[in-house]
């Protein structure tokens, strides 16, 4: 198992902006897909509260590229995803890591 975290960094103001689209709109593509999510959080107590950071489970890197690269290029995601950004940019910046579990791990 491979787990995929995800952080959006969020321009100042635009973080429901972004919880509306995921609610709405991005997790309907994420199961046409087959895309796999773990959990979402918002920071609680940190350097910003304007993140939104997500995990994303994979069997295989090979099964990640196929199934994101599908997502990302689907012409409704892409018309979609462009409505909600059209007053302003949602997400100044994506930090993406690729994480496997220890042999003491409680998920694996």
């Amino acid at each position: 198992m491979i787990v995929e975290m995800r952080i959006y960094h969020c321009a100042p103001t635009r973080l429901p902006a972004l919880l509306d689209r995921f609610t709405n709109t991005t997790l309907g593509f994420f199961e046409k897909y087959g895309i796999q999510q773990i959990g979402f959080w918002t920071t609680l107590i940190g350097p910003s509260n304007h993140a939104l950071t997500y995990m994303l489970k994979w069997e295989s890197l090979a099964e990640r590229e196929q199934k994101w690269n599908a997502f990302q290029a689907d012409a409704e995601w892409i018309a979609k995803r462009a409505a909600t950004e059209a007053e302003k940019p949602i997400v100044e910046r994506i930090e993406n890591h690729f994480l496997t579990p220890t042999a003491f791990s409680a998920l694996r």
